[in-house]
Order: C-alpha cells, then structure tokens, then sequence
C-alpha cells in the first residue's frame, strides 16, 4: 500500500512542479502586464488593467488554490509531515536551550 502511495505521490509531484511553475509565470505576465498599461496611459491602460484584473487574476487566485492542495496531497501521500513539528526538532530545540558546562 505504501508503495501505491509513493508512486500516485511521485505523480502528483510532477503536476505540483508543473502547476506551480505556470501560477508563477502567470503572476510574472500580469506584473508585466500592469507595467505595459503604465507605460501606455490612457484609455488603452485602462482597458489593459480591468482585462488583467477581471478575467486572469481569479482564474490565478483559483490556480494557485488548487495547485497548493496538490502540494499538501504529495506531502501527504509521501509520508512527509513538514508542517508538523517533529520529535528531532523539539530535542534538537531542547538540547540547544541548555547551556554547556
């Protein structure tokens, strides 16, 4: 069963990595985009931030709420516990909170 889980969790990290590189690349456009509208002025600005602000921001907003699911599922599925605290990490915390003698 773990093995099962390893493989879907491999799978899911290449559409997490694919995913998350075109959320990214989508937020560089619409910087770019929003600089294009500042450097044209007027009406076409206009046009330009209301087009990026309406249509491409929520379906990024949406994007990039899917894409971290996928990101947690890995974890998940892969055994990963990264946003649990660790016994490693408390000892190691306790061991440094200790002053040598």
């Amino acid at each position: 069963m773990k093995e099962k889980l390893k493989s879907i969790s491999e799978k899911l990290k290449i559409v997490f990595g694919y995913s998350i590189m075109i959320t990214l690349l989508v937020g560089g456009a619409t910087f770019f985009g929003f600089l294009a509208a500042l450097i044209v002025g007027g009406d076409a600005a206009v046009a330009i931030c209301d087009f990026i602000h309406g249509k491409i921001i929520p379906v990024m907003i949406y994007a990039s709420t899917i894409t971290v699911l996928f990101g947690l599922l890995t974890m998940y599925l892969a055994g990963e516990m990264a946003l649990t605290a660790s016994a490693k990490s408390k000892e190691k915390k306790s061991t440094e909170a200790e002053p040598e003698k």
